[in-house]
């Protein structure tokens, strides 16, 4: 990748729905440029951008799932747990026979359906463990790990600050039809939108301006790290001094490494995921950055063998 390219991927991570005209303008190059570098960049399925639903924000409440599984039967349940429109970053770890993913419960009967019935039920799947996100320190939208442009190249593309009020958002159902299709394609038109939602041009800006301000619609940048030179990736587990967690989480939530990063439930109270360069650079990561933090008691890593599903629409019926 060139430097249009590098910084059109950095551009479309601070605001996945930002003009071509703008972001144009920031790199000092034509807008069909910037169209053009796109349409290649989607259609080789290099990127996407994907309007994320902030499940906290109707009430939702998210877990992260870890399954071991025999070898010959992970990649099946990695891909059935791909397939619920409720789960997201669906990964094969551990030399295939563990399968982790993200999902979004909303409500207490739906957490216990979910965990104790839900699964993927066979003899094949050896062990559960389902761990409560407590909260977050850096999400992928945060990741560090794309940024290419000069701080003032960076003002210029950041969009309006979210403004929640902490009481959980209704959806009717134009507002679900209007998520569901920019979960497909975060950049659909709004002649698209309009179709989809039987509202004006006029209404759906509107709209979509107020879910994004309410923080319940986020447009996320959905990119392997590979692409961008970071092949080697890993989710770490660990065991921190519960004095010292959030501390560790911020300290963490600094490395450029980490993409996401928060607290949890369980026997390690920590989970994080990491994207270097190679085996070397995770070596050196584990053994120098995270060895550091001295209020870690203990770590498990896991490399990323397969991702099966990155960013995921939220289940909104």
């Amino acid at each position: 990748m060139d430097s249009v390219d590098q910084g059109l991927i950095h551009a479309l991570h601070l605001d996945g729905r930002a003009p071509f005209r703008t972001i144009a303008e920031v790199l000092g190059v034509s807008e069909n440029t910037v169209a053009r570098r796109y349409r290649r960049m989607l259609g080789d399925g290099l990127l996407r951008v994907v309007g994320m639903v902030n499940g906290a924000r109707l009430g939702y409440v998210p877990w992260t799932i870890r399954l071991r599984c025999t070898p010959d039967a992970a990649g099946r349940v990695a891909e059935a747990l791909a397939a619920r429109e409720d789960t997201s970053w669906v990964y094969l770890l551990s030399g295939g026979t563990e399968v982790s993913c993200n999902v979004q419960a909303r409500s207490a009967d739906e957490q216990e359906a979910l965990l104790l019935h839900k699964l993927p039920r066979t003899s094949r799947v050896l062990a559960v463990s389902a761990h409560l996100l407590l909260r977050g320190f850096v999400l992928p939208t945060g990741w560090a790990g794309l940024a290419c442009l000069s701080p003032e190249q960076v003002e210029r593309l950041r969009s309006d600050p979210v403004e929640p009020d902490g009481d959980p958002i209704t959806l009717d159902d134009a507002d679900r039809a209007l998520l569901g299709a920019l979960a497909r394609d975060g950049r659909a038109s709004y002649a698209e939108l309009t179709s989809v939602t039987g509202w004006s041009e006029t209404t759906v800006k509107r709209r979509m301006t107020a879910l994004r301000r309410a923080g319940v619609l986020l447009y996320q940048l959905d990119v392997p790290p590979a692409v961008v030179g970071f092949p080697a990736e890993a989710r770490l587990w660990m065991n921190v001094r519960p004095a010292k967690a959030v501390a560790t989480a911020e300290a963490l939530a600094r490395h450029p490494e980490v993409s996401f990063a928060a607290l949890t439930t369980g026997p390690t109270n920590l989970v994080a995921a990491v994207n270097c360069r190679d085996a070397g650079d995770l070596a050196r990561y584990l053994t120098e950055r995270v060895a550091a933090l001295d209020e870690i008691r203990s770590m498990e890593t896991a490399p990323i063998i397969r991702t099966v599903k990155r960013a995921g629409a939220l289940l909104l019926g």
